[in-house]
């Protein structure tokens, strides 16, 4: 690759290369603040490559390729680089990650506990990260919850934020000071822009926490709340995770440590106050 970046995120290092600069650029920009990975040896390989050597130039599309990759997906604009790299990372772990119990859910802290947030797409998670993140929660990650299957803790992994359409303008109004990455239009899911994790989220994110609550958020709802038994809340957990059937029996045990140890709730809500009222009016009867 003519172009390349590292960093860590959390645990997990990620060293990146790209046939143009602009995405490597934007990367670098965004996650300044990030370190690198120990000893410049990263965990996972992300390519950002142009399948023919003229398409670099002609209409220039952006193949997503690394250590794991899935044939014949189709390529992003060169203008969507940095979507690219977000994916490219998110691949190699959905794919390849076997040390951690991957959960697809977003995960904030306080005082040493973490709530987990997972649902379908659209379901508000990554927004309610954010959202809890303005309120003072360290933001531990908006797309995988890492669960170490020997302790049950959390481990941070606090990559950039990824706000879609609606929320883009909710949580730039909650964090007029925040840093934030391009609006890119024209997504496979519309208008997206990627939000820095502020400076507690970096400084901590090696530091895990233990789970106390798991949430179910649904967004569009009359705002109701239902408790979720352990057995639904294994086989919701088994759908969200990427490499739950990968890790055999380590990923059994973990998981069902996991839904024995920490309560669950299934959240409706119709807008964003009404879900932060609901997650800190469950988190205080802990």
């Amino acid at each position: 690759m003519k172009h390349v970046t590292s960093l860590k995120i959390g645990p997990i290092g990620f060293r990146i290369g790209c046939d143009w600069r602009e995405p490597i650029a934007q990367v670098e920009r965004l996650y300044a603040d990030f370190p690198r990975p120990d000893d410049g040896i990263a965990d996972f390989n992300v390519h950002l490559f142009a399948a023919r050597p003229w398409r670099r130039i002609l209409r220039p599309s952006v193949h997503i390729g690394g250590d794991f990759v899935i044939p014949d997906a189709a390529p992003l604009p060169l203008d969507q680089g940095l979507l690219a790299a977000e994916m490219g990372m998110n691949l190699q772990m959905a794919l390849g990650q076997r040390r951690y119990l991957l959960l697809h859910a977003a995960a904030a802290e306080r005082d040493g506990r973490a709530v987990l947030m997972t649902g379908i797409s659209g379901a508000g998670k990554s927004t309610l990260a954010a959202l809890l993140m303005a309120r003072g929660w360290r933001l531990m990650g908006d797309e995988f919850a890492l669960v170490d299957p020997e302790t049950g803790q959390v481990h941070g992994f606090p990559r950039l934020v990824s706000l879609k359409n609606q929320a883009i303008g909710v949580v730039e109004a909650a964090l007029p000071d925040a840093r934030f990455g391009p609006r890119l239009e024209g997504t496979p899911k519309g208008a997206i822009r990627h939000l820095v994790p502020d400076a507690r989220a970096i400084g901590a994110m090696g530091e895990p926490a233990k789970p106390a609550l798991i949430l179910f958020p649904s967004y569009g709802h009359e705002a109701a709340e239902r408790p979720v038994l352990p057995s639904e809340a294994f086989v919701r957990l088994t759908q969200a995770s990427t490499n739950y059937t990968k890790l055999a029996a380590r990923g059994f045990d973990a998981l069902t440590r996991l839904v024995r140890n920490v309560p669950s709730r299934a959240v409706d809500y119709p807008d964003a106050d009404t879900a932060l009222a609901q997650v800190e009016r469950l988190w205080s009867v802990l």
